[in-house]
């Protein structure tokens, strides 16, 4: 029998049916902590010390970004209420750990933004449930490895971002499963070995981005496993050779990056097997001659600026080459003198030419002669028989012979071992424990090119200690107890480029220890004890190009300690005690193309704090610096050369429109606590005129918090001068993945 009270209900029953989801949403409302747009069904708890994610999201949600709490942990199943989400940002959310499963239920995922947390590993199952995945962000994470199957789950991933984490190896079948995968973002990491099957499964893949991580021979063989590959970036390593016998085979390669290395020699067949390449980058190495390329007949553009390159008779045979082809190429001429700064593509071969030739001028020998070939050169040929045979393998070691690597790492050796094959050219004894390396410690070794000594208690170089290797381009002494070096230690390895000290007990530069190496290329000296940089420190470092020297002590930098360096052109200072930009010490540096400056306390910017590198500076690192204060003026003299710059995660409530920096690929603003007002418009505007994300959000008044400072038009159109002229639109010069903001671990 049917009351008044159900005849009531009757109607409120057909309104919920009517409703359905909508009003099912509408009854659970928004978090207080998050701002929740219903019409397009975006919500956002942005930088709200969250310690996990809330419970009364709306269940129809489809972008939700969480990005700025402290979430630590995502537990099992951690999203199951949000089936409908697409887009998922936990960026800088401090996670350490991603439960197997964390992700079930979300089938309808497009995009899940992982970046700059602490992630050092991932369980084999954290990614399950994320079949339509197409993006993955992991970049500035602390993933150390990874293991074969992690990815297994991602069949429809196009995007995988593993930028600026702590890789060294890639194992065989690394990405297994990733059939749809077209980029892969590995740069920034610390990657020496791939697999020859890293790269195995990846059919679709048409990009790799391998740039600024620690290969010193190319990987030939892993990279032929993408044989689809149409650009591989594989600039800053420290490559110093690359030709035939490495392997290489990408039958559809039409851009290859190898610039800013250690490159000096290039075998004439060295991309033989890369029959469409188009753009060959070889700029910034140590190239002073090249040879006809043979193989890549469609080559067109052939980049070599910022090479040593010498015009005399032996270039001739490229200048013919290059005409032949129809090769563009760029780059100037080194020597001799009559030709110094001469463009390449200026020259005709008959301009060409060597002492004793009929025309040769008077005078031009002597310095115009070209010079002995100096720094580290490219790695020798493959040793004879008789010299591969010399001498068995020491017994608690394993030998390569294909690879010529001899390896003892952690095998509890007090001494170094001898009676290494002669032809080695990698020895590996890192983990033992070295307390004193003696002198000529490393006999019989005459091709070495690698030697590796870390995490070897290692507190003394005794004098000599590197007699006999010539050849030696790298020297890894990192994770030790060293304090001091002589020079007397260091002869003996003339061409060493690349020296590593990270993480010994060095308080100050040893610049005499420096005048041992004329060709030192590269120098490390990362979380040390050193307090300041003084006049005399790189006296003796004219060669130098990359200098590293985050994590220290450093609260001054004196005018004209880094001058000697000329040629300077990275500059790592992060995660010191600076309290202002070193500006007169940055004074004779015109080749600087980076400079970090993060995590240092500057609080302020003054006028002109980058002019003496405004003509070359490229990258600009200034987040989680405290800054508060950025005058007018301070990025006065940069202009149209600087491509990116992170001002993310500081203090400011106000900045000044920056529109002097009209070529930025790249900016990040996001993370500090902007104040929507009138005083803002100015960079309202500036900002309305590029075609860049740059996560600037208004973190004051209430009424403005969480809106894009680019898009609160309803803020600033109460502001005097509001009807004044709008700033144009800026062409977007970039595609739109280089645009996204990269994090950097600080």
């Amino acid at each position: 029998m049917e009351g008044p009270q159900s005849s009531t209900q009757r109607p409120l029953l057909l309104l919920v049916l009517l409703l359905g989801p909508a009003w099912h949403a509408a009854a659970h409302g928004c978090p207080q902590t998050c701002i929740c747009d219903n019409s397009r069904r975006h919500v956002a708890c942005r930088h709200q010390n969250l310690t996990e994610v809330p419970s009364t999201i709306p269940e129809l949600t489809q972008r939700l970004d969480l990005q700025g709490n402290m979430l630590r942990a995502l537990p099992p199943a951690a999203f199951q209420a949000l089936p409908h989400l697409t887009h998922l940002d936990l960026r800088h959310c401090g996670v350490e750990l991603v439960a197997e499963g964390a992700f079930r239920g979300l089938g309808r995922l497009l995009l899940l933004n992982l970046a700059a947390n602490r992630l050092s590993s991932l369980p084999q199952e954290a990614l399950d449930g994320l079949g339509s995945l197409r993006r993955l962000e992991l970049e500035g994470n602390l993933l150390e490895e990874l293991r074969p199957g992690t990815f297994g789950a991602l069949g429809a991933l196009a995007t995988l971002n593993l930028a600026h984490n702590a890789l060294v190896y890639l194992p065989a079948m690394a990405f297994q499963g990733l059939l749809r995968l077209r980029w892969l973002r590995l740069s920034h990491n610390a990657l020496s070995v791939l697999a020859p099957e890293a790269l195995a499964g990846l059919p679709a893949l048409r990009r790799l981005g391998l740039h600024h991580n620690e290969l010193q021979a190319l990987p030939g063989a892993a990279l032929s496993q993408a044989r689809g590959l149409a650009r591989l970036e594989l600039g800053h390593n420290p490559l110093t050779y690359a030709g035939e016998e490495d392997g290489l085979a990408l039958p559809g390669l039409r851009e290859l990056r190898l610039d800013h290395g250690a490159l000096q020699a290039l075998g004439p067949r060295a991309f033989a097997h890369c029959p469409r390449l188009h753009t060959l980058d070889l700029r910034g190495n140590q190239l002073d001659t090249l040879p006809p390329l043979q193989g890549p007949g469609q080559l067109r553009r052939l980049r070599l600026q910022g090479n040593p390159l010498w015009c005399g008779c032996q270039a001739r045979p490229l200048l013919e080459w290059l005409a032949r082809a129809r090769v563009r190429a760029d780059g100037a001429c080194r020597g001799p003198r009559r030709l110094r700064a001469e463009a390449l593509d200026a020259l005709r071969p008959s301009d060409l030419r060597c002492p004793g030739e009929a025309a040769w001028e008077d005078g031009e020998d002597g310095e115009d002669a070209k010079p002995a070939a100096g720094g580290p050169r490219a790695p020798p040929g493959p040793p004879t028989q008789e010299e591969a045979a010399a001498t068995p393998c020491p017994g608690a070691c394993a030998c390569a012979s294909e690879s010529r690597h001899a390896g003892c790492a952690g095998r509890g050796l007090r001494t170094v071992p001898r009676g290494f094959p002669d032809g080695t050219q990698l020895l590996d004894l890192q983990r033992n424990h070295f307390p004193s390396v003696p002198r000529a410690a490393f006999p019989g070794l005459p091709h070495l090119l690698s030697l590796h000594l870390q995490h070897c208690g290692v507190a003394e170089l005794q004098a000599g200690a590197l007699a006999g290797l010539d050849r030696l381009v790298y020297l890894y002494l990192s994770d030790n107890q060293l304090s001091g070096l002589s020079a007397a230690a260091l002869e003996g390895a003339p061409r060493l480029g690349y020296l590593h000290l990270e993480r010994n007990r060095f308080q100050q530069v040893p610049g005499a220890a420096l005048s041992a190496l004329p060709s030192l290329f590269s120098l490390h000296l990362q979380d040390n004890a050193v307090d300041r940089l003084v006049p005399g420190d790189l006296a003796a470092a004219r060669a130098l190009r990359w200098l590293y020297l985050s994590g220290n002590r450093i609260s001054q930098v004196a005018p004209g300690a880094l001058g000697p360096a000329r040629e300077l052109e990275k500059l790592y200072l992060d995660r010191n005690q600076l309290r202002e930009v070193p500006t007169r010490a940055l004074e004779g540096l015109p080749a600087l193309l980076e400079l970090q400056l993060s995590g240092n306390p500057l609080r302020a910017l003054q006028d002109g704090a980058f002019e003496p590198v405004g003509r070359s500076l490229q990258h600009l690192f200034l987040n989680s610096s405290g800054l508060e204060q950025i005058s007018p003026r301070a990025f006065s003299g940069l202009g149209p050369g600087l491509q990116s710059l992170y001002l993310q995660k500081n203090q400011l409530r106000v900045l000044p429109a920056l529109s002097s920096l009209s070529q930025l690929e790249l900016i990040d603003l996001s993370g500090n606590p902007l104040h929507c007002d009138c005083q803002l418009l100015p960079l309202h505007r500036w900002l309305a005129g590029l075609n860049l994300r740059v996560g600037a959000s208004c973190a004051t008044p209430p009424s403005a918090r969480g809106q894009r400072v680019k898009a609160a038009v309803a803020v600033f159109e109460v502001c005097p001068g509001w009807t004044a002229r709008k700033a144009p639109r800026t062409p977007a010069f970039r595609s739109s993945a280089r645009r996204t903001a990269i994090k950097r671990r600080h």
